[in-house]
């Protein structure tokens, strides 16, 4: 029995163009294993990652600053072309 799909393809090439695939089958496939990979990683997430309350409190240390971090370093120039 041949199965038919109906497939947006407008979201198809999309996906293609986002994540390099190589055909319609590759980024098909891509796209369910993406979907469950973020299930997944919600149900992971939302179980506290198997860690009590107590000890997701304590995971990070008190005194991280990620935007003072990201002040000392210098900036970029993403996308520019030009390497280093």
């Amino acid at each position: 029995m041949k199965m038919t799909m109906h497939i947006d393809e407008t979201a198809l090439s999309e996906v293609i163009e986002m994540f390099g695939c190589e055909s319609k089958t590759e980024a098909v496939n891509f796209a369910l294993k993406e979907v469950v990979r973020r299930k997944k990683l919600r149900a992971r997430l939302k179980s506290g990652m198997g860690l009590s309350s107590e000890e997701l409190r304590n995971v990070v240390e008190p005194g991280y600053d990620p935007l003072a971090l990201r002040v000392a370093e210098p900036p970029n120039d993403y996308g520019s072309g030009s390497a280093g």
